[in-house]
């Protein structure tokens, strides 16, 4: 599932309206609440500030507001975005200070909707999957064909210890066991010590994997 690793901030202009977007990881309804009223202290002179916010691993739990705003052309169209992107335990809220113009209920919508893609920008997104780690022990001289395989299937190598034998670390994505299981197997001609770990939720994070 995708989800918010680091919240950013991003900011649009419409019509000489500010809409600046403030994004944060909430993996509870109370992370959210606590965040949202942050954010309303540091832009307590703003003339709005909407909220919408997304928990649970099937996003089961979702509220917005539209603050102030006209019905349906703030909250819920913030909130709209979230679930699009399928973003998992993320708050978002958008301050507004007016500009003097008045956009009408379509120009809201799109401006909303414009600022938290704009904060989504600024944050960092990661993609949570379920997963198992691998550990394969071979001798030197199939090194090389299984760090191959490995390569080909996408499987990440944690860390690799040399001794009198080669342990290498491998996380592999829930669902790919058997067929990486048999493709090591197989390159090795049967030379290899497979063991298998505990399930684990993992991500890729500027191209290492961290564990959740």
């Amino acid at each position: 599932m995708k989800a918010v690793y680091k919240g950013g901030e991003g900011e649009i202009i419409e019509k000489k309206s500010r809409f600046i977007a403030t994004v944060s990881p909430a993996e509870s309804e109370e992370e959210a609440v606590t965040f949202i009223a942050a954010v309303r202290k540091k832009y307590w002179d703003a003339r709005h500030n909407c909220y919408a916010f997304v928990t649970g691993p099937n996003q089961e739990l979702s509220r917005c507001s539209d603050d102030g705003e006209p019905a349906q052309t703030a909250g819920r169209p913030m909130l709209d975005v979230l679930l699009r992107e399928g973003i998992h335990n993320a708050a978002v809220v958008v301050t507004r200070y007016f500009g003097g113009v008045l956009l009408g209920t379509g120009g809201l919508v799109r401006a909303y909707q414009k600022a938290v893609q704009e904060g989504l920008l600024h944050s960092v997104i990661i993609d949570k999957q379920r997963g198992r780690k691998l550990t394969v022990e071979t001798d030197y001289t199939g090194l090389g064909k299984l760090q191959y395989v490995l390569a080909q299937q996408q499987a990440s190598v944690l860390n690799t210890d040399y001794t009198d034998t080669v342990r290498m670390e491998v996380m592999v994505t829930a669902g790919d066991e058997k067929r990486i299981g048999q493709a090591l197997t197989d390159a090795a001609a049967g030379n290899v010590l497979l063991t298998w770990g505990d399930d684990t939720v993992f991500a890729m994070i500027e191209g290492k994997v961290m564990e959740f």
